[in-house]
């Protein structure tokens, strides 16, 4: 149906033909529609490579014996939220260790220093996951409202304009009636890829955010067991 509208011409007549108000509608939601669709598929490409690594890290951390192994090993999982988590961690566990009470076994002062740390960072990293994802909520709440503006819009002009005529049929007002739905189509063509890929993203960084939660209390307890 769109290919043949394109090739009719009567779609972008629709368009070329618009009100200056109705074009600056479409311009907007053009804008909005390019942007989101740029954050779409660089989320995309980019949970897939944070899964890889998190994949990746998780076989490192289990099959190490110790945490300097894990911190030599986990320069290849960058892209990995859990390896930032793992690096504040081990920062902080290195700030505190001393000696116990035998002078052999090294010790943590404070495990609660590096909970805070380990939360703080995760924290962090949900948020760095996080980002443009605003903007693809602005867009399925805003593209709507601003193609039914100029929707609104064009069906005022419409019907101003075959008040203007002698006679009246629904030839005469059909045109404008077309004009000004457009925007309301361009407003949906916006809106709904951005609230789908907006809440598979939501899904993506739960499941994450969960995932840090767990590496947290296994680090946690390892520390515990080890250290205090």
């Amino acid at each position: 149906m769109i290919f043949y509208l394109l090739e009719g011409s009567s779609f972008l007549d629709l368009i070329y033909n618009s009100g200056i108000l109705a074009k600056i509608v479409l311009l907007i939601l053009l804008i909005f529609s390019i942007l989101s669709w740029s954050i779409i598929f660089r989320k995309i490409f980019l949970f897939r490579r944070v899964e890889k690594a998190n994949d990746l890290f998780l076989e490192i951390f289990r099959r190490s014996k110790k945490l300097s192994e894990v911190y030599k090993s986990v320069d290849i999982c960058q892209e990995s939220p859990l390896t930032g988590v793992f690096y504040a961690g081990y920062r902080e566990i290195n700030a505190q260790l001393s000696l116990g009470a035998d002078g052999k076994s090294p010790k943590i002062r404070n495990i609660s220093l590096v909970e805070r740390t380990l939360r703080k960072s995760s924290l962090t990293e949900v948020t760095a996951l996080e980002k443009s994802l605003s903007w693809l909520a602005t867009t399925a709440s805003a593209s709507p409202f601003i193609g039914l503006f100029g929707t609104v819009v064009g069906i005022i002009n419409a019907f101003e304009g075959l008040g203007k005529l002698e006679s009246t049929s629904i030839q005469a007002v059909a045109p404008g009636i077309a004009e000004a739905l457009v925007a309301t189509a361009f407003g949906l063509f916006a809106a709904i890829p951005a609230v789908i890929f907006y809440n598979h993203f939501l899904s993506k960084i739960k499941y994450i955010s969960s995932l840090l939660d767990d590496f947290t209390t296994e680090l946690l307890n390892l520390i515990e067991r080890n250290l205090t």
